[in-house]
């Protein structure tokens, strides 16, 4: 990462994630930019990026959020300042009120849930905005644990499904089928959505076209995004558009520090057993899988394993397959190596857990005058609670 250097990590003994404030203003730069040009709404998804204590940079940026639960919705009323567009794949009686409180649009994913709950919702908060989740049975999301249109899916609802004149009250569609795309998978998408759905634009206000819109990735086609969405407004002026993503706010703003712990070697494989786990602190690696980059190291294909310098990544949690490799370093690793995983802010911290009651890695801001603040430690009295 650019702005953290190997004289800032060094001091730190215990495992850290780091974001980095101008890396993070970067991105907030050029997602206010598109919304300003394209003219739409672009909120931040918590699912991917929740560290309250960075909101006040976030406001500077952009004014709302969205919320897939309670505790998301609160988080937005109560800390970024402002009701957040909710989803959910389901409501309760017990948090609908709440949820409704907290909440500037609600999303229902279903007819039946939206029957149920409407007039609830509007006399908790009676300028509450509801929408419904459509399906438009397409998405080029590859793997299927985040295929949100896959056969069978429990999200939205299809258009063979819909009225032709839709429940009173419904104003908008929220419409999510990518998953850290380019603008060339929304401009293929885009065609679907409106070939199943245009016929309703006209019975709506707003149209939220989800997330995984990955707009601050190195290559992604800016232009082509703005083109899209300025041509959408001209064919259906009467819409306002949202966009919600959530990895490209966080994208490439941070890292994790790890440390070695151990070199343990078995049929020829070398592991370098840490002081973070992967089940416990980088999950997308075992789930997606996804492949970190890791500094000052190469990925080399698991018929390498036994080569000189070369290691497989192992967490110290108690699960057989806590591991991923394999890594040719530039040197040999030795116990309190550092090992720096990069781009693990989005979907790292909010997916975290205490599996084996493993130290949780510390979180700190690394501020644009180079000082690091520590914005949370964890400690023995937060596994313990977690346990209550």
């Amino acid at each position: 990462m650019a702005g953290i250097d190997a004289m800032t990590l060094k001091a730190l003994d215990a495992p850290i994630y780091v974001i980095d404030e101008t890396l993070l203003r970067n991105n907030l730069s050029l997602i206010a930019d598109v919304a300003k040009r394209a003219g739409v709404e672009i909120i931040l998804a918590f699912k991917a990026f929740a560290l309250w204590k960075t909101f006040p940079i976030f406001r500077e940026y952009i004014s709302s959020t969205t919320a897939s639960s309670l505790a998301e919705a609160r988080l937005a009323f109560e800390e970024f300042g402002a009701p957040a567009h909710t989803f959910s794949p389901a409501y309760t009686d017990a948090e609908i009120g709440e949820i409704a409180r907290c909440s500037s649009h609600i999303t229902f994913n279903s007819l039946s849930q939206y029957s149920r709950y409407v007039t609830y919702v509007r006399s908790v908060r009676p300028d509450i905005k509801c929408g419904l989740r459509v399906n438009p049975e397409y998405s080029e999301v590859g793997t299927a644990l985040y295929n949100p249109c896959a056969p069978g899916t429990r999200f939205g609802v299809t258009a063979d499904k819909l009225p032709d004149v839709l429940p009173d009250g419904i104003s908008g569609f929220h419409c999510h089928c990518h998953c850290e795309s380019g603008a060339d998978v929304f401009e293929r998408t885009l065609a679907h959505i409106e070939n199943k759905f245009s016929h309703w634009f006209r019975q709506l206000d707003w149209i939220n076209f989800g997330g995984g819109h990955l707009m601050t990735r190195e290559g992604y086609d800016v232009e082509l995004l703005v083109s899209l969405l300025k041509g959408f407004h001209a064919r259906y002026p009467n819409l306002r558009m949202i966009l919600e993503p959530g990895s490209a706010f966080a994208w490439r703003t941070g890292c994790l520090v790890s440390h070695v712990v151990d070199i343990v070697e078995d049929h020829g494989i070398k592991t370098a057993i840490l002081d973070v786990s992967f089940t416990c602190h980088m999950p997308d690696c075992l789930e997606m899988p996804y492949q970190p980059e890791v500094r000052n190291a190469v990925m080399r294909p698991l018929s390498e394993a036994n080569k000189p310098r070369t290691y497989r990544l192992g967490g110290n949690s108690c699960l057989a397959g806590d591991f991923i490799g394999s890594w040719r370093f530039e040197k040999a690793l030795e116990p309190g190596d550092e090992i720096i995983f990069e781009d693990m802010l989005h979907y790292t911290t909010v997916k975290t857990n205490m599996f084996n009651g493993i130290s949780h890695p510390a979180i700190g801001l690394l501020h644009e005058d180079g000082r690091l603040e520590i914005l949370r430690c964890f400690t023995y009295e937060d596994y313990k609670n977690r346990m209550d």
